[in-house]
């Protein structure tokens, strides 16, 4: 059936529009269509449009447009027109929004024919991810997908609105700008007119957002484009998206208070009620309590230091251990005592993926089972030192103090069936007083943990010199059910110390003037206290679409091999474009 190329009518509804009040009323409807089912006399067609799906009936009575029927194929583009009338009872369908009536079709013109598509564009989606990505538009069509990107824009426009009204100014900062690497790598893109010489795709629009509070604007913000060349996870892309916020003469409380209400805001949307003041916690405790830094907060187990423990009783593997001043952590598992061997030896392996040499366990069973062999005394003091009873589990790591953490930090979600909802679904915490440097092994120096721009505790900068890994940021992260959503700082805005910090980092002179002159000449002409935070706006719809990776709310997103399926990027040049930016590729 050939596409019938006359003058497009406008149409009046979109399919999922469809309502009992619109019985009796004649509508055009446009889109897509979903299935067809042809019962002999009669031809049932779903057409779905971005709103959502409307049941179209083309009768034999009407011998032309039924004939035109039988021939529509799935993902045909059609525009019908139609009288709206109520379904009969046996076929009315509670389950979809117009699932009451129906459309009797008087007029049909298809508009474009569709080949046979390599999936099924439907919920759930019965192909692979990579097919999904390479087909993206076929993907995109998903009503769950549409859905997706419906809540990126509320929230996007919602953050708008929100941060306007409180005064701030959205910006706009270079996406070609200087290479500073000082954190994940940089995309790097060749000058023409300046051959040898690179620009910088932004991993953050750090500076210049200083730069503006320097300038006097006191109040920015952008919903923006970031790149880096990093990585990737279910919850990383090589460019993401970020809502970037700075404010001037501020302290640490004063973006806490700002960002809790924007996301009071922004969960609204999906009738979510956030209640600030969110729980603080400082880097130190976290990790103690929780082994991480981006804590899940809606469940309660915690790390207990069996390390004085350990000392008393009679294991020479245990006292091996802490002889070489390590330590011994512990984790109760409620209702872990009934675990199999083979259960176990699953945790045992999980520890040994986070880093550790694998983990100790110990139950009660009619008297103690272990991992380990000990005397029944010994067994009770950790038992009570932990506060386990009955069919717990108790998880033991010895090791060096941030690798143990770390172990029983990682096994501390190893099972979903561990946690208590009772708290509810969305649990915020503050993690503060990061440090705020930590040391490198592969470039055998100090490096920032979050910025070089990132201010100390005032009274920790004599230490500065002395003992870095014990200066104290002004740094915070906002973490949302163990995901790190945000993080910020309150900047550094005098030179002094900006020229200290840079020392600190082993950074010489002549390579601080390079890579950041013209941001330490900003700081001579009077630069106010500022601070401010960047939101992973994909993080975030992502948590408010209910998934479980930001591929499932970016539009067209990269596997997790930094690859683009639906443009088969990133891919070859001609020799003439390599000749004109002065570049040769190399074997």
């Amino acid at each position: 059936m050939k596409s019938e190329n006359k003058t497009l009518k406008k149409r009046n509804l979109y399919c999922g529009e469809l309502r009992s009040e619109h019985i009796g009323r004649e509508v055009l409807l446009q889109g897509w269509i979903q299935r067809i089912r042809d019962i002999g006399n009669l031809v049932f067609v779903d057409l779905r449009d971005r709103e959502g799906l409307a049941q179209v009936v083309f009768s034999s009575e009407k011998s032309g447009i039924f004939k035109k029927a039988k021939k529509l194929r799935m993902e045909d583009v059609v525009s019908l027109r139609g009288m709206v009338r109520e379904r009969e009872v046996q076929s009315k369908n509670a389950a979809m929004p117009t699932g009451e009536v129906e459309v009797a079709a008087e007029d049909l013109r298809l508009l474009n024919e569709s080949e046979v598509p390599p999936f099924v564009v439907a919920d759930p989606p019965k192909a692979s991810e990579e097919l999904r990505f390479k087909y993206r538009y076929l993907d995109l069509r998903r009503p769950s997908m549409q859905q997706n990107l419906k809540i990126r824009h509320r929230a996007a426009l919602c953050t708008r609105n929100f941060l306007s009204e409180n005064g701030f100014l959205e910006i706009e900062t270079p996406f070609l700008t200087k290479s500073t690497p000082e954190g994940a790598r940089d995309y790097l893109v060749p000058s023409r007119e300046y051959k040898g010489r690179f620009y910088a795709l932004p991993q953050s629009p750090q500076i210049f957002k200083q730069i503006l509070m320097i300038a006097g604007l006191d109040r920015y913000f952008q919903i923006v484009r970031c790149f880096r060349d990093e990585d990737l996870r279910a919850d990383r892309q090589p460019e993401f998206t970020q809502i970037d916020i700075e404010m001037s003469f501020v302290e640490e409380e004063d973006v806490f208070g700002l960002t809790e209400a924007l996301m009071a805001a922004l969960f609204d949307l999906i009738n979510v009620k956030i209640r600030p003041p969110f729980p603080r916690l400082t880097y130190e405790e976290s990790m103690q309590r929780f082994g991480t830094d981006k804590p899940d907060l809606r469940f309660s187990l915690e790390i207990k230091d069996l390390t004085e423990t350990g000392r008393k009783v009679n294991s020479d593997i245990i006292k091996g251990v802490l002889d070489a001043e390590r330590y011994l952590k512990a984790l109760v598992i409620p209702g872990g005592g009934h675990y199999s061997r083979s259960r176990l030896d699953k945790l045992n392996s999980r520890a040994k993926e986070l880093g550790g040499k694998g983990i100790i366990w110990i139950k009660r069973a009619e008297g103690f089972k272990s991992s380990l062999k000990l005397s029944e005394s010994d067994f009770q003091k950790i038992w009570e030192k932990t506060g386990a009873a009955g069919d717990d589990l108790v998880l033991m790591a010895a090791d060096e103090e941030k690798t143990a953490l770390g172990v029983l930090g990682g096994l501390r979600t190893f099972d979903d069936s561990w946690m208590d909802r009772g708290k509810g679904a969305y649990v915020f915490c503050w993690i503060t007083r990061f440090p705020l440097f930590e040391w490198d092994e592969e470039e055998g120096r100090f490096v920032s943990m979050h910025h070089p721009f990132t201010s100390p505790h005032e009274q920790d900068v004599f230490l500065l010199e002395k003992d870095p890994l014990h200066v104290r940021a002004r740094a915070y992260d906002l973490v949302l059910n163990g995901v790190e959503i945000g993080g910020g700082s309150i900047r550094i805005h005098e030179l002094d110390l900006q020229k200290k910090i840079f020392k600190a980092l082993g950074l010489k002179e002549n390579q601080v003037e390079e890579k950041f002159g013209f941001f330490l000449e900003a700081l001579k002409y009077g630069a106010p206290p500022h601070g401010g935070i960047a939101l992973g706006f994909d993080r975030i719809v992502m948590i408010l679409t209910g998934r479980d990776s930001i591929r499932e709310v970016i539009p067209f997103p990269k596997t997790t091999s930094a690859l683009c399926l639906l443009t088969g990027s990133p891919s070859q040049v001609d020799a003439r474009q390599l000749s004109e930016l002065g570049l040769k590729i190399e074997d």
